[in-house]
């Protein structure tokens, strides 16, 4: 446990902090991979502690490894990441975007009281990011504009005219 544990804590230090995060559903699997490394050395007998540490540097090479692919060839970046998609635009569900992210209204509802949102004019718009969390733009209805710039990339973004 505790040889696992560091090797987790050293390489972790080594990579940075991105280790962990969920900026891409690719970082998600990643993290979820080391997870089952770091469980499968520390139960089983197998694999000894020696294979769950190059099993480790294996899953943080390859985030490296992505994550430099991702920020260099746009290509690499469309293949691995999945696109964000609008889900409110204003006050407006997208059914059927709420159908393609395999969310229903009430989990709609369940994210808007996350966000604090105390009435529907107060939504500018709603999306699922690429990790799969959803993220509530909000404000004061006579407050400013969304700029059009946090939505670039995002399936349906046109739905928000100006």
């Amino acid at each position: 446990a505790v040889g696992i544990y560091g090797t987790l804590i050293l390489y972790t230090r080594l990579a940075g902090l991105r280790s962990f995060s969920k900026i891409s559903s690719f970082d998600f699997a990643i993290t979820v991979g080391m997870g089952t490394v770091l469980a499968g050395t520390l139960l089983n007998r197998e694999p000894p502690l020696v294979q769950g540490m190059i099993a480790l540097a294996a899953l943080y090479g390859l985030q490296a490894g992505a994550s430099a692919l991702r920020r260099r060839f746009e290509l690499v970046a469309t293949l691995i990441d999945n696109e964000p998609i609008l889900l409110m635009a204003g006050p407006e569900v997208l059914y059927g975007n709420l159908d393609r992210a395999g969310l229903t209204p009430a989990d709609l509802r369940a994210k808007l009281r996350e966000a604090n949102v105390l009435r529907p004019d107060q939504i500018r718009a709603v999306v699922m990011e690429s990790t799969g969390d959803v993220s509530v733009l909000h404000g004061d209805p006579d407050g400013p504009a969304l700029d059009p710039e946090l939505l670039t990339g995002v399936r349906d973004a046109d739905r928000l005219g100006s």
